[in-house]
């Protein structure tokens, strides 16, 4: 099995990137490594809307939005401006700008967890301050993680990728399923009194209200703090994040990706009492202040508020994920395909079976999708620039990949047909509601 190679430049670049960047990327998830090798673009050249085009010129719809960082769309005209009149200030200054005060009180009108706000340049920047601020409130060590939270040692040193983290401080964060508040009851009873806080991902859930108020209430018995990893969530799920969508208030929340529309920003926010000990604990960067992204969130966020952004993700990621089960469902593939999650950030899950294994088969999905001019990693990130055009691509390349597949597996040993590996999985971040890497 064969696909036309339209990737030399690609490739050129790739080589040229990996002898001075380690895996030619600066993010794992977007390295070469996680995607058909030879059946793939590897670099982007420009991008507007929801689409890109790469350094070969091909142009694809994007579903997966710079990880989600990007909900208006790539070029946002209201954005690229209000960062290009604060350019012509400047960036970085000597003192605070008035910015910083203006989105926090922004935030803090929209996020129910937000009555203090603090800013830095990533989502592992903000989980780790909110880490160390429940450390310092409650007096406790150890974390309960449920969901991915990043890079930094207290998380990644919980997972198979945890070289370079000392065993002293993998040994002080233990993992749980959000989907099991009883699960997460006996974690705490286990080690009762040495919890900090329980952060969750507020997505991936079987019934996420009840499942998470029931996880407040477990925390709350056991006087550890309750914090929303909402990187993801945030400003996608509902304009106040999906605490506000499913009614469930934490004591910390952090923040990132949509709330500057792909500037490099994130929050830590949360009640005032927790948040005042910045005043002593040390969370402090040189570039939190930075006013570009400043005022490229202020206008994400003002924009998200006035245009009513969240109801346009949510009816195209409906309709989105409406026609992709009726494609599942023609072809009878319900037991290798899944699409799961809320409609405003969805996920193909793809499980073995039929005699071929999870990463063929999701290799073999990502390959058929990217010939087709869709790039996908599995991820259904709908933005508000992805209209009727992009949803009918989508929708005719899932359906042609669907009766593809059926037709694969109708004879065994796909995986020998395939001119490309299969894509080996980094670690298992999340998991579907049954349990298989999505």
């Amino acid at each position: 099995m064969t696909i036309s190679n339209k990737y030399v430049n690609s490739k050129e670049w790739l080589q040229r990137a990996l002898a001075s960047v380690p895996t030619a990327s600066q993010t794992f998830s977007k390295a070469h490594i996680q995607f058909p090798k030879g059946h793939s673009p590897l670099f982007v050249a420009q991008a507007k809307g929801a689409r890109f085009v790469d350094v070969d010129g091909n142009n694809f719809v994007d579903m997966i939005m710079g990880l989600a960082a990007v909900g208006l769309g790539y070029c946002d005209p209201d954005v690229d401006q209000a960062v290009s009149d604060q350019l012509s200030k400047g960036m970085t200054f000597s003192l605070p700008t008035r910015l910083e005060a203006e989105l926090a009180e922004l935030i803090i009108d929209l996020v129910p967890s937000a009555e203090m706000v603090r800013f830095g340049k990533n989502g592992s920047d903000a989980t780790s301050a909110g880490v160390r601020l429940a450390r310092a409130y409650t007096g406790r060590s150890k974390v309960l993680a449920c969901g991915y939270h990043g890079w930094h040692d207290w998380y990644i040193g919980s997972t198979t990728r945890n070289l370079g983290v000392p065993n002293e401080i993998t040994g002080l964060t233990h993992k749980a399923s959000a989907n099991n508040p009883e699960e997460i009851r006996r974690k705490l009873e286990e080690f009762p009194g040495e919890f900090a806080v329980v952060i969750v991902e507020p997505m991936l859930l079987d019934t996420p209200q009840k499942t998470l108020s029931e996880i407040q209430s477990v925390a709350n018995e056991h006087g550890c703090l309750l914090m929303f990893d909402e990187v993801a969530t945030g400003f996608r799920f509902a304009l106040g994040g999906a605490q506000q969508l499913y009614g469930v208030t934490p004591d910390l929340t952090s923040f990132g990706k949509s709330m500057a529309n792909g500037m490099p920003l994130s929050a830590i926010v949360g009640k005032r009492d927790v948040m005042k000990l910045m005043d002593d604990v040390f969370i402090s960067g040189s570039f939190g202040g930075e006013a570009l992204s400043l005022a490229g969130s202020l206008a994400t966020i003002k924009k998200l508020r006035d245009h009513n952004v969240t109801g346009h993700i949510w009816s195209y990621g409906e309709r989105l994920q409406r026609s992709m089960r009726a494609s599942i469902e023609k072809h009878q593939l319900n037991d290798i395909l899944s699409v799961i999650n809320e409609p405003c950030l969805g996920f193909i899950a793809v499980q073995a079976g039929r005699g071929e294994t999870q990463p063929v088969l999701r290799t073999f999905m990502l390959a058929e999708m990217i010939r087709q001019g869709v790039f996908l990693n599995g991820s259904l990130t709908v933005c508000y620039s992805f209209g009727d055009d992009e949803l009918a691509q989508v929708t005719e390349a899932f359906a042609l990949f669907a009766e593809k597949l059926s037709d694969e597996l109708k004879t065994p040993g796909l995986e020998k047909r395939l001119s490309y590996p299969p894509i080996k999985p980094i670690f298992s971040i999340r998991k579907s509601r049954d349990g298989d890497d999505s």
